[in-house]
């Protein structure tokens, strides 16, 4: 006879799990006796949000598994809803694993008992609760299952207690088996035939890729279809990375004007949300190809011309074969050369901010000697609000590493918890967190977490001493001179970090952010570099809160 907690790390095991996030928690605590036998590892955090965070990362950089989070009861559970919260949004397959008080106690008011799963649901796509000990691997199983299945998402399975510890003969247990939960079909042949011909008579057509793309694992498949057409193609959210900066298709500068003149648009796993105007982005004249791994997705929040369900790279794959044995050629390379000409003078015209030597630091001189530092093999982390926007149109997503930010729900604090997850899973690969100096305030403490598990991390903080996101658009509603909550201090993060166990620098002066960066990954340790940034208090053109 043993404790649930050791049927849960079996099933844990059985479905491929090789680390789990937490915080120690005395509900949750039989669940670590069982990993230390599965040899299982537990990474343990200062804060529950921190660790669904990087279970969060975890699940985005093993495509087909979950990240997993286990948090101890009542205010284990509460901190880790803004983690849960923002992977239903950024679709991240996640279990998270929540502590209860004694069953045989319930709504009796034990120790940090509240109904966790009422609370849990909206945010999630599977909330339930095991209330027998040997139903323990079915529940897993499920939560499991519909975190991976279709558009992926958060599952959240509450373990109360007494159920957790209750004694069990595992051998007499029957164990769940786990299988590939993914999309694996594509849309029926007539209307991959309809996307073709829709393709066939645009002049001047784009690709918008999105999430789902990376989900679906259907870069490869895409790049295919654009070496075919030579379409121009734009991506967001998780699909950075899925196709290669350096691929003739590829571009970054000119999405809203290619938008405004396209007469065809591919969504690729691209949501119309906010960050597409809910659809107004796009021509009203143009057509729309829409693209997702769910039938409910399609034509949210505008009409379109064609919904393609199933895994994206399928489907791209099908489009594709469709062009090539209908013998429909198609070249739209003079219009790419069009959009490619105009890309190349939009980057000429930050050239001097790019290379500007003023002092405080201009954030786009920043942005480029940190792309100047980034190498092909690296993980790049974005925690903030500007210096992450700017950031990411300058820094090119390695080719055999990963980008990763926190999508749309734009959950600040993301970036150490990220990281942590990046470092354990890739070992060999350097990992470098951009970072805003208010967004370092939130889980910055996890900086004793990478200490503590000897994790080379590397931040890099754009430190203007305001919630720059926030100063621009009050400033340009109210006034300049009635700021409000919007303004810090040039907080010396770097001191922090030293306390912490790590490495520390303070850079004042653009010439200094390259070696600093440098010394930094040389330290061996935990490092931050805080790097002392222009603040502009002017509104940012198109803000999302103007």
């Amino acid at each position: 006879m043993t404790h649930g907690g050791k049927l849960v790390a079996k099933v844990l095991k059985a479905a491929g799990v090789e680390c789990v996030f937490t915080l120690s928690g005395g509900h949750v605590m039989g669940i670590y006796d069982g990993c230390l036998d599965e040899n299982i590892e537990v990474v343990d955090v200062r804060h529950e949000q921190a660790a669904v965070h990087a279970a969060d990362a975890w699940a985005r950089l093993h495509p087909g598994k979950v990240g997993v989070a286990i948090l101890t009861a009542g205010p284990g559970v509460t901190d880790g809803v803004t983690g849960i919260a923002n992977a239903w949004r950024a679709n991240s397959p996640i279990l998270v694993i929540g502590g209860q008080g004694p069953f045989r106690h319930i709504r009796r008011g034990s120790l940090q008992e509240m109904d966790h799963v009422s609370l849990i649901k909206p945010v999630s796509k599977w909330a339930e609760a095991c209330y027998q000990t040997s139903r323990i691997g079915e529940y897993m199983e499920a939560g499991i299952r519909a975190a991976l299945s279709g558009v992926p998402g958060p599952a959240f399975l509450e373990i109360p207690t007494d159920i957790l510890h209750g004694k069990i003969e595992i051998d007499e247990v029957q164990m769940p088996k786990f299988r590939d939960y993914r999309v694996a079909s594509a849309a029926p042949q007539r209307l991959v035939s309809e996307g073709a011909k829709l393709i066939s008579r645009a002049r001047k057509p784009m690709v918008m890729a999105g999430t789902s793309l990376k989900w679906s694992e259907g870069g490869k498949q895409l790049e295919a279809f654009l070496d075919e057409t030579a379409i121009p193609c734009f991506v967001n959210g998780m699909a950075r990375g899925e196709i290669s900066w350096d691929h003739p298709s590829f571009l970054s500068l000119t999405r809203k004007e290619a938008l405004e003149s396209a007469d065809l648009v591919i969504l690729a796993g691209t949501p119309l949300d906010f960050r597409m105007k809910f659809g107004k982005s796009i021509s009203g004249s143009a057509a729309i190809i829409q693209m997702d791994l769910d039938e409910t997705l399609i034509g949210d929040n505008r009409l379109v011309d064609l919904g393609l369900v199933g895994n994206i790279g399928l489907n791209f794959d099908a489009i594709t074969a469709e062009l090539q044995d209908g013998g429909i050629d198609v070249d739209f390379s003079a219009h790419l050369e069009q959009l490619r000409s105009r890309e190349e003078e939009l980057d000429s015209a930050r050239q001097d901010q790019m290379g500007s030597d003023e002092v405080p630091i201009d954030p786009l001189r920043l942005c480029n000697e940190i792309a100047e530092i980034v190498s092909d093999d690296m993980i790049v982390v974005g925690d903030g609000g500007d210096i992450v926007a700017q950031a990411s149109k300058v820094i090119q997503v390695p080719k055999n590493g990963t980008w990763m930010d926190p999508g749309p729900l734009g959950t600040l604090g993301v970036g150490m918890p990220f990281a942590l997850a990046a470092q354990i899973a890739h070992p060999d690969k350097r990992v470098l967190i951009v970072y805003g100096d208010g967004s370092f305030g939130l889980n910055g403490f996890e900086y004793d977490t990478a200490v503590r598990f000897g994790l080379p991390i590397v931040g890099v903080v754009g430190n203007d001493a305001a919630w720059g996101q926030m100063m621009r658009p009050q400033g340009m509603l109210y006034g300049e001179d009635r700021l409000v909550a919007v303004e810090l201090n040039r907080t010396r993060y770097d001191k922090v970090v030293e306390a912490l166990g790590g490495y520390g620098e303070h850079v004042v002066t653009a010439d200094q952010i390259g070696p600093a960066i440098k010394r930094a990954f040389e330290s061996g340790k935990p490092a931050l570099v805080n790097v002392e940034i222009r603040q502009d208090r002017g509104a940012m053109k198109g803000s999302t809160y103007v």
